[in-house]
């Protein structure tokens, strides 16, 4: 079944919305330097979705301009990841409580 044109681009303002999210939240995260209040299954569950969303594409065959944004906002979450892995080990490592 042949996707419209509707459902691309409303699938793409739906992953575009998503994504504005994401920079903001690395960029905050580097800044505080800090894993703290962030939340790894959130993340993860957040990923888990996006790569369905690619597998989805795959599966169906419709990959498109829509399955940019998937893997655009999969990079982003894997970063915000790294950022909490990494600041996590400087916590631990400086003996902040909450780490």
């Amino acid at each position: 079944m042949m996707e419209s044109s509707a459902a691309k681009i409303c699938e793409s303002l739906m992953l575009v919305a998503f994504g504005f999210a994401w920079p903001a939240n690395i960029l905050n995260t580097y800044r505080r330097k800090s894993a703290r209040g962030k939340s790894l299954s959130f993340l993860l569950i957040i990923e888990t979705g996006y790569l369905f969303g690619v597998l989805a594409k795959i599966a169906s065959g419709a990959i498109n301009y829509v399955f940019f944004f998937y893997i655009l906002n999969m990079t982003l979450v894997s970063a915000d990841v790294f950022l909490y892995f990494w600041y996590r080990r400087e916590e631990r490592a400086a003996g902040r409580p909450d780490a």
